[in-house]
């Protein structure tokens, strides 16, 4: 396949904008970009004229299996909102509805160009998020949330047997599958839900299985911090660290509030951080402060979170707030558009581990590219086009998606997925799902 024509935004070392340019795909493989006039035209040429081509977006920390709840748990902050909507309503999921979750979450990911992810899912029935993951065609780090602590919702607990065992078999089935698209990713909750056994395990099974990434969530609210300090007399980073399970195959979600001994634990150890602004915000946990992070040489990538602490799985929105918030603190040339494209692509490739296969349009890398029309009376051309995509941009800009060389999204359509059914789908088992929630 020959993509012709379009500006190509490359994110290659030299950050190259090409214009006029083509791109031949073989295969999931970007094979070559060449001037499009040294081209003849064909029935197997694709006219990207009037497109901009970008590399497809990559979250660095989502919650599949929480898209059924979006909008049943607002103005609540962190753990209110765990003990009392998230914690009662993953418990309640079954096999169906978490199928219907994740196929709403993958549609709107899709939709609006992100074509990798880290999740973490819930406890029970992950094979229901791995399968939609693999057959829709995204690229996805996952595994099961591990909880064999939860003082605050006993009914969403394991024991640390089968939370290991769970874990374990998850790994070995799924660990590389869907022609290696999809990749597992030990997901200990957080430090107040897991034992140290849990943890341990965790960073272990990482160390030895080559691909595998270790998920957590950190030093994201300051009530979480408190207990932290009250229960362990150390802060949050200093714990995880003490466990072994930071390092340079760590992604840790939010890192909100974080000192300096942490921020030294993390560059030294090269651990790379997941920034979400939207939920940060959303549940008043405060602004983390990526430009210190960067300066350290720390990989920064952004997620949109779970649907209900943000209401949008939206990577417009994230790259736009998390340059705006940052402009409030560091003044107004901090976190420059150019910048956080850069995040949203390649720097959340690098936190994955992925940059030598995604994140940029280079000959060898995979083929996950993101069509724009940026001829819109929102963002007309002739702009600069990092402001255009970061400031001005929505996912009525996103006209097609490719994931290892096949078109997933196409001039507006899902090419295989059924959205009215998948939304139908959803609705009708969330009403189920919410019949079934405990609140003890």
């Amino acid at each position: 396949m020959i993509l012709r024509g379009g500006i190509v935004i490359t994110n290659n070392p030299r950050r190259e904008i090409l214009h006029d340019r083509a791109i031949r795909v073989s295969g999931a493989i970007v094979e070559a970009l060449l001037p499009a006039a040294t081209l003849p035209a064909s029935e197997e040429v694709v006219d990207c004229s009037g497109m901009v081509i970008v590399p497809g977006f990559v979250q660095t920390h989502i919650h599949l299996c929480q898209t059924l709840f979006r909008g049943l748990a607002d103005e609540f902050e962190l753990l209110d909102w765990l003990q009392q909507r998230i914690f009662p309503f993953e418990a309640a999921h079954n096999e169906r509805s978490m199928n219907a979750s994740a196929m709403l979450g993958i549609a709107e990911l899709i939709r609006s160009g992100t074509t990798a992810i880290l999740d973490m899912g819930s406890l029970h029935h992950e094979e229901e998020i791995i399968r939609a993951v693999g057959e829709t065609g995204l690229r996805a780090h996952v595994g099961k949330a591990m909880m064999d602590v939860n003082d605050a919702f006993p009914g969403l607990r394991e024991s640390t047997k089968e939370s290991i065992r769970a874990t374990r078999a998850l790994a070995e089935r799924w660990h590389g599958s869907y022609d290696g698209r999809v990749r597992y990713a030990p997901a200990p909750r957080f430090v107040l839900s897991c034992s140290e056994e849990v943890m341990r395990f965790a960073g272990e099974m990482v160390a030895s299985h080559e691909g595998m990434i270790f998920h957590t969530h950190a030093s994201e609210n300051a009530r979480e911090i408190e207990t932290v300090r009250r229960l362990f007399g150390k802060e949050n980073l200093e714990l995880l660290d003490s466990y072994s399970v930071i390092s340079g195959r760590s992604c840790l979600a939010h890192c909100v509030h974080i000192g300096k001994r942490e921020l030294d634990i993390l560059a030294a150890k090269g651990s790379a951080v997941a920034h979400c602004p939207s939920s940060n915000l959303k549940l008043a946990s405060g602004i983390a402060d990526v430009p210190a992070l960067l300066a350290r040489g720390i990989r920064v990538g952004l997620g949109a979170d779970g649907a209900p602490c943000n209401n949008s799985l939206d990577m417009f929105q994230e790259m736009r707030l998390a340059s705006l918030l940052q402009k409030l603190k560091h003044g107004a040339t901090a976190m420059p558009a150019a910048k956080v494209f850069e995040m949203a692509t390649l720097g959340g490739a690098a936190a994955l581990g992925l940059d030598r296969e995604i994140g940029s349009i280079e000959a060898g890398k995979k083929a996950d590219l993101v069509l724009l029309n940026l001829g819109t009376v929102w963002n007309p051309p002739g702009g600069n086009l990092y402001s255009s995509i970061v400031y001005s941009s929505h996912p009525e800009n996103v006209d097609s998606v490719m994931i290892d060389g096949k078109w997933i999204y196409r001039h507006g359509e899902f090419t295989e997925m059924d959205a009215e059914r998948i939304v139908a789908e959803g609705t009708s088992e969330l009403k189920l799902l919410l019949g079934r929630i405990r609140r003890d």
